[in-house]
């Protein structure tokens, strides 16, 4: 019987922990900061979360909107962003993970290598 009652516990708290992680959020608006060569900057970004899939907004550097798709699941979360340069396309690939209103991740800007961001929910 003991037995039993440890395997329905066990079940029980691996449901818990699943319906944990498939409760994440991200739908709004967040200031993204991030170091760069320029110095610090920061942005706002807004999500928009159907399930699984994103929807990215990002304020660009000359305050345009550049926007991007990804995914989250659990609280890890991936989206990519292209931008048209005078020198041609530049794809720029965010993952991290959500904690409440915090996000921590690294960008990853091909041959310019990556940067650390963090972002907090407006």
């Amino acid at each position: 019987m003991r037995k039993y009652s440890v395997l329905g516990l066990t079940a029980v708290v691996l449901f818990s922990i699943t319906l944990l992680a498939q409760g994440v959020d991200v739908t709004g608006d967040w200031e993204m900061t991030m170091e760069t060569r320029r110095g610090e900057t920061t942005r706002t970004i807004s999500f928009a979360q159907d399930g699984e899939k994103l929807t990215v907004t990002m304020e660009g550097f000359q305050g345009e909107d550049v926007k991007g798709e990804g995914t989250i699941k659990g609280n890890e979360l991936e989206w990519t962003i292209t931008r048209s340069t005078p020198r041609g396309d530049f794809s720029m690939t965010y993952t991290g993970q959500v904690e409440g209103d915090t996000m921590t991740g690294e960008v990853q800007m091909g041959q310019r290598g990556s940067n650390e961001w963090t972002a907090k929910r407006k």
